[in-house]
């Protein structure tokens, strides 16, 4: 059964029950015997399509759909009169009004059957087209204009959401001259909602940065501070994201990180790539979660690469999503080409089960120029934490 509800409004219960026999088979069907039974049971739950007789005792047909023709919430519903006043007057008054169609009895109910299954497939592809613009919006303000710079450094993006996309966010800035703050995240869920609760979320977050960072650059203290937000504040108390907030600083070619259960980052250097090391709890879920600072001291041509969920969980021809270690074989693979992102994508598309992803993928590629050295046989750590001894392994 499809579960599109559509309510039946009809004074003459033999008809009313036919119908509510008819069309339950395939949809969800609430009835109601007048224009004011209709209003009772649209305020408990808005239907997909209403089908409505017009002369009625209490609340006609006609005062049924001006009433719902006031309301924002109710405006937009299909509405088919069905009626055995066959004159052209009530016709056009029904046009003028909104209403979508208008059968007169007698009537074949498979004709009536046919009609409604068209009205709402037609429904359901303005919705899915609309979906589709507001997601396209969203997805184009959440992205920034242009990526970070600094000479040095090479910088590759990539970011296709999946329909009408979900929650995934990427953003930089440059507070200071020089010191540049990237952020990757994934709000939970997918489609609009998500969509929406991501573009809060990301306003937040530059909120938060312009806030706090006259006192403190720490990315763990900027971290924490996000993370109380989500919490505490109503709007977003039910909204959960994972996070990388990192500063980037080119003249120390130093990267310092703090990471809310966000997919962790790769590390590619002259010894292959490898995964840096340190996850702490996913933003909004408790309001004492504490968040610590990596630093990554990028070495002559070595790249940090950033990414989410779509890339990780995609499913390859094996049958199993390709995960971390796959990751890593990919970038080995990618690294030193003129765009190292298209290189990966491209080529774990044609290991995969799918030719296309089957979510949201965004990556962010950060590359030092120069030659990667040979690495020694005591290399220098490379990455530590300021809130340890020494380096972290």
């Amino acid at each position: 059964m499809s579960q599109h509800s559509i309510l039946i409004v009809e004074d003459e219960h033999t008809l009313r029950r036919l119908l509510e026999y008819r069309l339950g088979k395939q949809y969800n069907v609430r009835t109601a015997a007048n224009g004011e039974e209709a209003l009772e049971l649209i305020a408990q739950e808005l239907p997909k399509l209403i089908i409505s007789d017009i002369m009625m005792p209490k609340m006609d047909g006609f005062a049924l759909q001006a009433a719902l023709q006031e309301d924002n919430s109710t405006r937009a519903i299909p509405f088919i009169f069905l009626t055995a006043k066959a004159d052209e007057a009530s016709r056009l008054k029904g046009r003028r009004t909104g209403v979508d169609d208008y059968i007169t009895k007698p009537f074949d109910i498979d004709q009536l059957m046919s009609r409604v299954d068209r009205l709402l497939e037609r429904t359901a592809l303005f919705q899915t087209q609309l979906d589709a613009k507001i997601g396209q919006d969203f997805s184009q303000k959440l992205m920034p204009k242009k990526m970070p710079s600094a000479d040095g450094y090479k910088a590759f993006f990539h970011s296709a959401p999946r329909e009408h996309g979900g929650g995934d966010i990427f953003d930089c800035s440059e507070p200071r001259p020089g010191v540049h703050f990237i952020t990757i995240g994934d709000v939970m869920g997918k489609g609009l909602q998500a969509k929406f609760y991501a573009f809060s979320f990301l306003g937040y977050i530059r909120s938060t940065l312009h806030t706090l960072l006259g006192t403190t650059s720490s990315p763990a203290e900027l971290m924490t501070r996000v993370n109380q937000v989500l919490v505490d504040d109503p709007p977003l108390e039910d909204t959960f994201a994972s996070l990388l907030l990192i500063k980037w600083e080119p003249a120390r070619n130093l990267v310092t990180y703090a990471n809310a259960g966000h997919c962790r980052p790769v590390l590619m250097t002259a010894r292959g790539a490898e995964v840096v090391p340190y996850s702490d709890m996913i933003l909004g879920l408790d309001a004492g979660a504490e968040f610590k600072d990596t630093s990554i001291v990028l070495q002559p041509g070595s790249s940090l690469i950033s990414y989410t969920d779509g890339l990780l969980e995609q499913v390859m021809k094996n049958g199993e999503q390709l995960g971390e270690e796959g990751i890593l074989g990919y970038v080995n693979h990618a690294a030193g080409k003129p765009d190292p992102i298209q290189s990966l994508l491209k080529n774990v598309l044609s290991d995969s089960e799918n030719s296309r992803f089957g979510d949201d993928v965004l990556m962010f590629w950060l590359e030092r120029e120069g030659n990667r050295d040979r690495p020694s046989r005591d290399p220098a750590p490379r990455w530590f934490s300021p809130f340890s001894e020494g380096a972290q392994t």
